[in-house]
């Protein structure tokens, strides 16, 4: 190799790592602003009352957000409680039971459903299950918005559940069939097992992703300003409240909305941390 060759291709990869590192750098600061800003005026925001006071009505001073965080959580447990069972399964029959003849093409029709499920944009979905379920009944509710926030979950945990499976080796299954053991015992007593904190970490990512989604639940679910455990009317919810407090010209409200988003980003924050702990105990154990 002649010395100007290697010196041509080592100013490339200088120029390549510095054009890498400045674009890291980039988006790190912009993320860091971001943060530093919601931390900032959420801390600052925080009270007791966020947490035992409804949300107030215009123009009054105080209140909190009780029922918007109840909500959330019931909107959000519904949704993975609908979304992630159904998406372990897809997952399960990609990963072990499309691999050959028709249910191979099916096993590619699904996953290239899935991706394009997966890329869809959150307002579609919340569209779609707009025209399925709210026009239906007539009236929004946060059974609709659980649903439109399962169709988010589901493509996150096909994915990730059909990944983990293809990761355990060949070798377990074969010696648990050499033993006789029916083929689905093999998938719930050994795969599942060995693939489980993928699996689970797949659930808290989705979690976390539907945890802050605020375009299906207006279309959905919408907002209550009192206290409700009826799923079938609408419900308060932390994204939708955040959103249109943001947009008021209440002073109280914005305060509000700065304290919901400062729970919002530490609840993410959290489950993500957890999530990312599970793979690397599982690597550790590996």
């Amino acid at each position: 190799m002649s010395a100007s060759l290697y010196r041509t291709r080592y100013l490339k990869n200088l120029i390549a790592q510095a054009l890498a590192v400045m674009a890291a750098i980039f988006g790190l600061f912009w993320l860091a602003w971001i943060l530093w800003t919601t931390l900032s005026k959420g801390v600052s925001s925080l009270n007791i009352a966020l947490f035992t006071e409804m949300t107030p009505p215009p123009g009054e001073d105080g209140g909190g957000m009780l029922n918007a965080f109840f909500g959330s959580v019931v909107m959000s447990l519904l949704g993975i409680a609908i979304g992630a069972p159904v998406g372990v399964l897809a997952g399960t029959y990609l990963a072990e039971y499309s691999r050959d003849g028709w249910s191979a093409k099916l096993g590619e029709a699904v996953r290239f459903v899935n991706d394009i499920l997966l890329s869809a944009p959150s307002i579609v979905l919340g569209l779609f299950v707009y025209t399925l379920v709210v026009a239906r009944m007539g009236h929004f509710s946060g059974l609709a918005g659980a649903i439109a926030l399962a169709f988010i979950v589901l493509p996150v945990v096909v994915r990730t559940t059909d990944e983990m499976l293809r990761l355990v080796p060949a070798q377990m299954r074969e010696a648990a069939l050499s033993l006789g053991i029916p083929q689905w015992k093999v998938t719930v007593q050994v795969l599942y097992r060995s693939a489980s904190a993928g699996i689970v970490t797949g659930i808290l990512l989705a979690l976390a992703r539907i945890s802050g989604e605020t375009a299906p639940l207006l279309f959905t679910a919408l907002n209550n300003q009192y206290w409700t455990t009826d799923i079938t009317s609408p419900m308060a919810n932390v994204p939708v409240v955040i959103f249109q407090f943001a947009m008021s010209p209440f002073e109280n409200w914005h305060t509000l909305a700065w304290a919901g988003a400062f729970v919002l980003t530490m609840f993410v924050l959290a489950v993500s941390l957890i999530a990312r702990s599970l793979v690397l105990r599982k690597k550790a154990s590996a």
